[in-house]
């Protein structure tokens, strides 16, 4: 087997995009389908499952992050026909998922403790503390999904991950469906029922994809040198993700928590429903930072710009047509948060959240292009920087003064989302064309 470093066109983008495209979407429908199947328990089930969910995240943001630089080096060596050493990336992806797991399970007792720290209302809180500690079991598992994932894409191919993501969700569905309300003998477990059904969807596909791993290549010999240069790269990315990540956790666990279950509800409605359009959009991202990886290995460092612009466009094609259904037609798409006793509550704040969720998805779609393309040349430390300042300077201040001191609510304050991403945007722009990232070597042959 030879590399073949394909062209940067339109068409070689969507190709790489719709496999990666619907792996998020089937992402999105695994969130979507948590969320509608335990709608009908209350306020306080959507609440904690939603949140919950996100709270998951936030304990595996910074390994997921780390992973993404899987690709980045695994496109490089691509293109540089160097497959043996791509496939080591593979490895180190599964070595990053192993130590997942560990710090997972260190984790699992002190979530409790965590969760007393924060201002959700008891029955919440009981009810997130169930959902978390049954979704931290797998969490080396979606790990390991995303590592072998970004490894198969840097190789040009994106089908691999996208059939993984299929599965759970596939499973995620089935799951969700016969846990949460006890169908075919099984008991009804509500919200720990979707977590378990997750938890169960993970691991299968997991398990699934890693033994494809297995049989699609030979064996390889590893370097802990670069498992570490790996890390070296990965972690600024992850660092990235989660601090990032982090003061979004911050604002809605305690800065939109504050303002009661129905706005807290609302606003996990409104991201269920705001996640069929990022995710796409960070599939055709990441799909441009594989062309962009491609073209440094093949030492075509001058093609990076057009392909940056030929990403961005397209993304925010699709994200400007979504954000025009938001604006046209909130009440449908906010719709399955109306059951239980605050439903109609819920819905109302919704429908005004969407029509500000439509403008921060341009600026999200423009920030997300930008982050990929430089990750898929190695440039990591500087964004990073420049992203937790201002993630954790303007947007988790700013938004937590404004409700508590001038009274802001839910609707005001998710305005900050626009501030934040439209200054990401700009300030990634100054930072691609200054062109630090012409002069990243992210890899070195000498190591092994």
């Amino acid at each position: 087997m030879t590399a073949s470093v394909q062209k940067a066109n339109l068409g070689t983008l969507l190709k790489l995009a719709w496999p990666i495209v619907v792996s998020r979407a089937s992402q999105t429908v695994i969130s979507l389908s948590d969320a509608l199947l335990v709608a009908h328990l209350g306020a306080a089930a959507l609440a904690s499952t939603a949140t919950g969910a996100i709270n998951a995240m936030t304990v595996l943001m910074l390994p997921l992050g780390i992973s993404f630089i899987v690709q980045s080096f695994a496109s490089q060596l691509f293109a540089k026909n160097d497959l043996a050493g791509a496939r080591r990336y593979g490895w180190y992806g599964l070595i990053l998922a192993a130590l997942t797991q560990v710090a997972c399970l260190l984790a699992w007792p002190q979530v409790g403790r965590v969760l007393e720290l924060l201002p959700y209302e008891p029955d919440v809180r009981d009810l997130m503390a169930s959902y978390l500690r049954i979704r931290l079991l797998s969490g080396g598992a979606v790990i390991g999904i995303e590592a072998l994932g970004s490894y198969f894409g840097g190789l040009g191919r994106t089908r691999p991950g996208m059939v993984a993501n299929i599965t759970a969700m596939v499973l995620n569905v089935a799951g969700n469906w016969i846990l949460i309300d006890g169908l075919f003998g099984a008991p009804a477990m509500g919200v720990p029922g979707s977590a378990l059904a997750s938890a169960l969807a993970s691991g299968i596909a997991f398990a699934g994809f890693f033994i494809y791993f297995l049989m699609e290549g030979p064996r390889v010999k590893l370097s802990a040198r670069e498992f570490f240069r790996m890390l070296r790269f990965g972690i600024p990315e992850g660092f990235n993700w989660f601090f990032e990540f982090g003061s979004f956790v911050f604002f809605t666990n305690v800065t939109m928590a504050s303002l009661g279950t129905s706005s807290l509800a609302a606003m996990n409605a409104v991201l269920t429903v705001n996640s069929v359009s990022f995710m796409p959009a960070f599939g055709l991202a990441s799909s441009g930072a594989i062309l962009v990886g491609q073209a440094i290995g093949a030492n075509r460092r001058d093609d990076v710009p057009g392909i940056l612009k030929l990403t961005m466009k397209t993304a925010l094609a699709w994200q400007g047509a979504v954000g025009l259904i938001c604006l046209l037609i909130p009440q449908f798409l906010i719709g399955f948060a109306s059951q239980g006793e605050k439903g109609p509550e819920v819905v109302a704040i919704g429908v005004q959240m969407l029509r500000v969720a439509a403008l921060w998805g341009v600026f999200d779609a423009m920030a997300m292009t930008q982050t990929e393309t430089l990750r898929g040349a190695g440039d990591t430390f500087v964004p990073m920087m420049l992203r937790i300042a201002l993630a954790w300077l303007v947007f988790a201040p700013g938004s937590y003064f404004s409700v508590q001191v001038l009274g802001w609510n839910a609707v005001q304050a998710i305005s900050w989302f626009v501030i934040h991403l439209a200054a990401l945007a700009a300030i990634l722009f100054v930072r691609f064309r200054l062109g630090a990232w012409r002069h990243i070597q992210l890899v070195e042959h000498s190591l092994v």
